[in-house]
């Protein structure tokens, strides 16, 4: 609700009051230093330093303005840029993403969905007598379980199959094998030429199973082996529990091929091949543990049934959350899956679980390609050809995750201590640009959707406090804990382990979060919900020690405080809900991802979701114009649409907005769209560019003294909090005015010298500019919006 700060008592004056001795010797070095610069500076000194508008004054400061600058700590900044300053800046910007762009080759995503969903599946089965029913099944089945992986991946899916059949020592035939095949009819056939018969002791040799299964012709990006099996291999104590008067070869290795578990299975984690076990009785349990375990010290993900009485030793215990800080972030092999599943006495679920193990293997593949696509060397645009997918995916397993950066990096492993003094320990003195969100408007949509110019961004000068020292890293970024000079709320701080990396980079992905707000403005308008979805804010910035050179580039952004969670990705992984506790915002997220989608006329979609509650970070961004967010690593264009369709099942949310866009349009190229949207409920960003977040309009908090302006509940205490007294620096007798810090550092601005009645007007304004939040009063006055036609622009 808005209303007026709470009563407001003046401060003692700061020429009367305690002036902290480290802000007085902070400004004596300061002086010091720029007395010096400006004594030494030379023109051939000069080359390669601060650009001479980034410089201070070379005027000698008078009496009064050293007196005004003790009593006002941080005064010898550099001001706030003019309008003009910050139109040409931004403009500068621009060229620079542009620039950005023509540097970077269009990378090769088209058919990345084929190549990922297309799956080599091979069926390691036991064939000893007990076995016969389920070799049935599998035969008569074959064919619907190619047919379904195929409908599962829009008809666009290769799929292959093998079979390698084994028995025990002293069988003959010991291991048979069909290798790698197009044809359902070919496998159907060999099925049923094997004979379910033999075995001696209660053991048999899987190992000599999995062994054939490693010298099979895979090809394929994703990879299944289908483990069916009602009896453990040899090897007493290590891989059953049945002692070793029930095996005839109770040691490890003495079997007579000499083979052991742990070397085959981490060949076949070399070659990324995902295990699925069908679990028939408790007799495999052992087993289970002893490949769960070779799988989970790999970094792929391991899980064993409940039923299982080793469970948990594996369960929990290896967890390989998919959710991390960011997207990207990635460990080898960490895209793999080990997989116990029960399959029992019911033959019909062998259909279901083989046809869930490829689904789920191909999401994990398709992560890895994307990741590939974008962490690859490219060529410069200075010649030279783009590699094919297939090198870049080979050359990645060794890179994965190194973000091309050579450095040790050692991170802070202690709880945050914010309220410490001294554990920030890093100045930043920073500018560069944030989003400038005011009101959205009935078609502030359409226009960011329209052209990148469209999604305005304003600059920003700050002094950020961080810690030395990263707490977390991504793919090719390291996170830092940090606070700025005249707010309370926490901050993260990223730094690109490469310092190649440009300013343009930074504001391509503040401009892909800008939009990603934008949308959630409107579908929060359009479902009243609350908490209302939003994403975080990002700001661009640069070291003022390295602008107009490469490298000092960092982003700022609130820091999200709980458990993070991964709701969807940009290569097909859904968050499944727990049907005991389904999570509530699971659905609004999944339904947002539908609508963005939907919204653009099937021009963008917004996934890669994640964060903690309804706060969201890290987006990715999908779009049909291939010059759109080229920067964006995450971006692989139509391809995106096919992945999250795939595995988009729609909602009670999607069709309560009438959402009409499915899957069978991706495969036919017919789309249908909603064509207008209601109005929706007034909702505003917070008025702070650092924070923006989404707020209901008859939620905000708003102040006599800062009229137009739209404070959260955050942000609005620090409004008063941060007041101070400082003497004005104009002309005339000294006298005092009342100051909020916070204010200013929010919007981008240093602190001003002189009082409201004595500051300089900035001739560059024009007279008619609309500034702060008074395009709203205008849009209140202008009467009930008007429905927005889906695809006007």
């Amino acid at each position: 609700m808005a209303s007026n700060p709470p009563p407001y008592t003046s401060p003692h004056s700061v020429s009367r009051s305690k002036t902290s001795r480290d802000e007085i010797r902070s400004l004596a070095d300061e002086m010091l230093r720029a007395s010096l610069t400006r004594g030494a500076a030379s023109p051939a000194s000069s080359v390669g330093s601060t650009p001479p508008s980034y410089r201070r004054s070379a005027r000698p400061p008078n009496p009064a303005e050293l007196l005004s600058r003790e009593r006002n700590p941080g005064a010898t900044r550099v001001g706030t840029f003019s309008a003009a300053d910050a139109k040409a800046r931004v403009r500068h910007l621009q060229r620079e993403v542009e620039r950005a762009k023509a540097d970077v080759p269009q990378r090769a995503t088209g058919g990345l969905f084929k190549a990922a969903c297309s799956a080599d599946l091979l069926f390691l089965i036991d064939t000893t007598g007990s076995m016969y029913s389920y070799i049935n099944a599998a035969k008569e089945q074959v064919r619907s379980i190619v047919d379904d992986i195929k409908n599962s991946f829009l008809n666009e899916s290769e799929v292959r199959v093998a079979v390698v059949s084994y028995k025990d020592h002293g069988d003959l035939p010991n291991i048979e094998f069909l290798d790698f095949t197009p044809s359902a009819d070919q496998v159907f056939q060999f099925l049923g030429r094997l004979n379910a018969s033999g075995g001696a002791d209660a053991p048999e040799d899987v190992l000599g199973g999995v062994y054939q299964a490693l010298n099979v012709s895979w090809k394929q990006q994703t990879r299944c082996i289908i483990h069916i099996a009602d009896a453990p291999p040899h090897g007493a104590g290590v891989l059953h529990d049945m002692g070793d008067g029930s095996d005839h070869y109770p040691h490890p290795g003495s079997e007579p091929h000499g083979l052991t578990y742990e070397p085959l299975l981490k060949q076949l984690i070399q070659l990324d091949v995902n295990y699925a076990l069908l679990r028939v009785n408790s007799s495999t349990d052992r087993m289970a543990l002893a490949f769960a375990q070779v799988y989970a010290t790999s970094n792929a993900d391991a899980k064993l049934l409940p039923s299982n009485i080793y469970s948990t030793q594996v369960n929990g215990m290896y967890s390989k959350s998919r959710s991390g800080l960011w997207s990207g972030a990635s460990t080898k092999h960490a895209d793999l899956q080990f997989e116990e599943m029960e399959l029992g006495t019911t033959y019909s679920q062998l259909r279901h679980l083989v046809v869930r193990t490829v689904t789920t293997s191909v999401s994990r593949t398709a992560g890895r390609m994307s990741l590939a696509l974008s962490t690859v060397p490219r060529r410069s645009a200075a010649g030279g050809k783009g590699k094919s997918m297939a090198t870049d995916l080979t050359a990645i397993r060794e890179d994965e995750g190194s973000g091309g950066s050579a450095r040790e990096v050692y991170f802070e492993k202690d709880p945050p201590q914010w309220d410490t003094p001294g554990w920030l320990d890093e100045t930043l003195e920073v500018e560069g640009f944030c989003p400038d969100m005011v009101v959205q408007s009935a078609n502030s949509l359409n226009e960011m959707m329209n052209a990148d110019e469209n999604i305005k961004l304003s600059v920003t000068q700050l002094t950020i406090r961080a810690r030395s020292k990263p707490f977390a890293e991504g793919s090719v970024r390291v996170a830092s804990y940090a606070r700025t000079a005249a707010s309370t709320s926490k901050f993260v701080v990223k730094s690109f382990k490469d310092d190649s990396k440009m300013l343009a980079h930074l504001a391509e992905d503040m401009r892909i979060q800008a939009l990603c707000k934008a949308f959630a403005l409107e579908f929060n308008g359009l479902l009243k919900i609350e908490p209302p979805i939003d994403f975080i804010v990002t700001t661009c910035l640069q070291s003022k020690a390295k602008v107009g050179s490469e490298g000092g580039c960092l982003s700022l952004e609130p820091f999200i405080d709980g458990e993070y969670i991964k709701y969807n990705n940009n290569s097909m992984f859904v968050k499944e809900d727990s049907l005991d506790e389904p999570d509530p915002f699971n659905q609004i997220a999944q339904a947002f991802s539908h609508f963005t989608f939907e919204r653009s006329w099937g021009h963008f979609l917004v996934n890669d979701l994640q964060g903690v509650g309804h706060l969201l970070t890290d987006p990715a961004i999908q779009t049909v114009d291939h010059e759109r967010f080229k920067l964006a690593e995450t971006n692989l264009y139509e391809e995106g649409f096919k992945f999250f369709f795939v595995s988009h099942e729609c909602n009670s949310i999607c069709r309560k907005l009438e959402l009409k866009s499915n899957r069978e349009m991706v495969v036919s190229g017919n789309y249908e769209f909603r064509e207008r949207w209601p109005a929706i409920e007034p909702t505003v960003c917070c008025s702070n560019k650092l924070c923006r977040r989404i707020v209901r309009l008859a939620s905000t908090h708003e102040s006599d003294k800062f009229p137009s302006y739209h404070w959260c509940s955050t942000c609005w205490p620090q409004l008063q909090s941060s007041m101070v007294r400082w003497i004005c620096m104009a002309p005339g007798p000294n006298h005092e005015f009342d100051m909020s810090k916070f204010f200013y550092e929010s919007q981008g601005q240093l602190a001003p010298r002189r009082c409201p009645e004595h500051v300089e007007k900035d001739k560059s304004v024009s007279s008619a500019a609309v500034v702060g939040g008074s395009l709203w009063s205008r849009m209140k006055a202008g009467g009930p919006k008007r429905s927005i036609a889906g695809r006007s622009w």
